[in-house]
């Protein structure tokens, strides 16, 4: 029996006037926070924007608006704007750091629709991950000029124009999911930097669909789970 699953049944959700713009809260308790980000929701501040963030919007929920409040978040990992699903917050330093100590050990799975077919219906994608000067990044062959990046995959489901992809993302670099299978010649759909401009396809269809992680305190394996969006399966389906 999974531990999470069990208490994710469990877990009362607040009231639904209490719960932030864009963040659906999964689970929470005295250490860590899960929530499920909606796309177009920055997870941290940029130049542009301060407040609209999932980490902005967390601190004010666990202040519950008193600004005096000693209660934050802590940042232990984030997902890209326009990728939605399930993103775990610290409630302490301590959580923060063995959460993000541990990160590589734990089970992240993504859900994506890539443009076209792949070849090979599962295998891993590996590669090393550098980033140019306009923060895009792309592959390299020199491990000393990248970043390690291994992209677990399976196909699904597939039609003549699409394929559903369920990753395991077996290292966390930036834009790693987008860039490799761009660079597979499958974008995924909807990805204006790594893919191609296309008219009719409503968002970057990348989900954080599940993480399985151990408690920071109790130690148990916990899964938390974010439903995939009914608009991936539509597409593959169109």
């Amino acid at each position: 029996m999974n531990i999470m699953r069990e208490s994710q049944k469990k877990f009362k959700r607040p009231p639904k006037r209490y719960q932030p713009k864009g963040l659906a809260v999964i689970y929470e308790d005295r250490d860590i926070l899960v929530v499920d980000k909606v796309k177009g929701l920055l997870t941290v501040a940029n130049d542009k924007e301060r407040e609209n963030t999932a980490y902005y919007l967390l601190n004010e929920y666990v202040r519950k608006g008193n600004q005096k409040s000693r209660n934050r978040v802590f940042i232990v990992h984030r997902l890209d704007k326009d990728t939605s699903g399930v993103i775990v917050f610290a409630k302490h330093e301590k959580a923060k750091r063995y959460l993000q100590g541990e990160w590589q050990r734990f089970e992240k799975k993504y859900y994506a629709v890539v443009h076209g077919t792949l070849s090979k219906k599962e295998g891993v994608i590996t590669s090393y991950l550098a980033e140019n000067s306009i923060h895009k990044m792309y592959s390299v062959d020199d491990p000393k000029k990248g970043k390690l990046a291994r992209t677990g995959y399976k196909v699904l489901k597939e039609s003549k124009n699409y394929s559903l992809l369920e990753i395991d993302l077996l290292t966390g670099r930036k834009n790693q999911i987008r860039v490799h299978f761009s660079e597979k010649g499958c974008p995924v759909a909807g990805d204006k930097m790594y893919g191609k401009k296309e008219k009719g396809i409503k968002r970057l269809t990348l989900h954080a669909a599940s993480i399985t992680l151990l408690h920071p305190h109790t130690k148990a394996e916990m899964t938390f789970e974010a439903k995939v969006p009914a608009y991936f399966y539509s597409l593959v389906s169109s």
